[in-house]
């Protein structure tokens, strides 16, 4: 096979023939790409083969798990990359369909030390990828995927005898059964179950149900051209929806899920969009009741409240906010040996003994009805407005080009970093400080702070603010982020906003 090219015409011979990969595809834990606009087959072979020569450059068994997501040229995709890591001597073990969570779940049950996931996760059809990693429960980070990145695309990769194929059936099962175990409800709880058509609709509904929950179906019928929306429980357009068929059905709350099963959103019984990162502070809450003294890591697009909160801090908890992204959070949390990772995006990390460190959706839904099974005299909405107030908007992110936004990103930053040390005030508040872990997380001294930081996955930078005061701080200090960012011409309009 020959070095991969960046462009190779479409519709043409060797289209079919030569593999293509633009570089901007290799992410900080990610590798994503529009399909066949950005990647074709043939360079998908030479992922495989990449992937597989960096298994044996770094020592590691030659035996992988592949699973694949429900779209309609995902099979395709994983086939192609079956291929390569075959032709690089790699003893490849095919789940089949699945979720993220349930590849990452494979490794444990047939005890194989690594894993390839082609999902493009919540990005819309169009997009493809493949999470993997090496040392269970963590996934690729910058440095492997630099690594990998760089064998790619040199054609630095070593062609080895001894690779083969096994299809492995009945994974799907023990999944579902490690999640519901013998546990049942014993109060009664009414769900909305949103799926948005995609891969979480195989397997959220029968998860729900065997712990005994009643189920409303909303939109599981498997589909991949998303009929609906885009499963994405992070969307406002996903949110609304959740809470219009949870109104219409009295139920308790409605759990959604992203496109491979990862994340989880939730909405309460008054039908409330409760953000992910408030719904952590839910959990975290009552887990340390149970674990007191526990850590817990959450991500710089979080609410302040890890930090703040009297009940997390009366039963002990240690706060430690870090780099967004799944394969950052799962490497802190195993670091410190945290009890549980939470992301403003829905990825939580719930380690032992509550789960086994990587993020999984379902896991999340299956603790949420425990968390109301220990609280029957409370809803949901009560848990949520037994939280201190804030206010705080949803992520939003303005276009950036994946090949200008870090340095973009960088001049944001030390521009955010030189209105701190020149003692400017911010949105009429002095900053108190400026943490620079990822992006630039500006912080004010009420405690209310404003985020900009780079998308990993798409060519956006990330927006997120929260006030410990009231909706107009709120919507100034979104206005003194977006003043700077509008400094930089290259930066487009905004998906959502406040």
């Amino acid at each position: 096979m020959t070095k991969p090219k960046s462009d190779v015409a479409q519709n043409t011979w060797e289209f079919l023939r030569d593999p293509m990969i633009t570089p901007t595809g290799f992410r900080e834990y990610d590798a994503r790409w529009k399909y066949p606009d950005a990647i074709n087959l043939p360079g998908i072979t030479a992922l495989g083969l990449g992937l597989g020569t960096q298994m044996y450059k770094r020592g590691i068994d030659p035996v992988i798990a592949v699973g694949n997501d429900y779209r309609d040229y995902s099979l395709s995709i994983k086939n192609a990359l079956i291929l390569g890591l075959m032709r690089a001597g790699i003893q490849v073990k095919d789940i089949g369909p699945a979720l993220s969570p349930m590849a990452y779940f494979s490794q444990f049950h047939l005890d194989v030390p690594a894993v390839a996931m082609v999902t493009a996760s919540h990005n819309p059809n169009g997009w493809t990828g493949v999470k993997m990693g090496f040392d269970r429960p963590l996934t690729h980070g910058p440095d492997e995927m630099g690594e990998l990145r760089d064998i790619v695309l040199n054609g630095a990769w070593e062609l080895r005898d001894g690779g083969g194929y096994e299809f492995v059936d009945g994974v799907k099962e023990a999944y579902i059964q490690d999640l519901v175990g013998d546990f049942k409800m014993s109060r009664k709880l009414k769900v909305v179950c949103a799926t948005g058509n995609g891969t979480a609709s195989a397997f959220a509904p029968e998860i729900l149900e065997r712990i005994g929950v009643e189920v409303v179906p909303s939109h599981n019928e498997l589909d991949y051209t998303f009929p609906n929306y885009n499963p994405n429980p992070e969307d406002m357009h996903m949110l609304h929806d959740m809470a219009d068929t949870l109104k219409a059905s009295g139920a308790d709350l409605a759990l959604g899920f992203d496109g491979d099963g990862d994340r989880c959103g939730v909405v309460d019984d008054e039908g409330e969009e409760i953000f992910a990162d408030k719904v952590g502070v839910i959990m975290a809450r009552d887990l340390s009741k149970i674990y007191p003294g526990s850590t817990f890591v959450a991500d710089v697009k979080s609410t302040g409240l890890f930090a703040s909160d009297p009940e997390l801090h009366k039963n002990g908890v240690k706060a430690d906010y870090w780099k967004t992204g799944h394969s950052h959070m799962k490497r802190r949390v195993k670091e410190l040996g945290a009890l549980a990772g939470f992301e403003k995006s829905g990825h939580y990390f719930l380690a032992e003994p509550v789960g086994r460190g990587y993020d999984c959706g379902m896991r999340v839904a299956v603790e949420i009805c425990k968390l109301m099974d220990r609280n029957p005299d409370m809803s949901m909405s009560d848990l949520r407005k037994a939280l201190p107030k804030t206010y705080s908007t949803p992520t939003m992110s303005p276009y950036c080009a994946d090949t200008e936004k870090y340095d973009v990103l960088q001049r944001l930053v030390d521009k955010l970093v030189a209105k701190h040390e020149a003692g400017d005030t911010f949105a009429g508040k002095k900053i108190d400080t400026v943490v620079t872990v990822n992006g630039a997380r500006v912080i004010l001294e009420n405690g209310s702070w404003g985020l900009v930081r780079a998308s990993s996955n798409t060519p956006n930078l990330v927006v997120v603010c929260e006030s410990s005061e009231s909706e107009d701080e709120l919507r100034a200090i979104f206005k003194e982020i977006d003043d700077v960012i509008r400094t930089e011409p290259s930066v487009g309009d905004y998906d959502q906003t406040i």
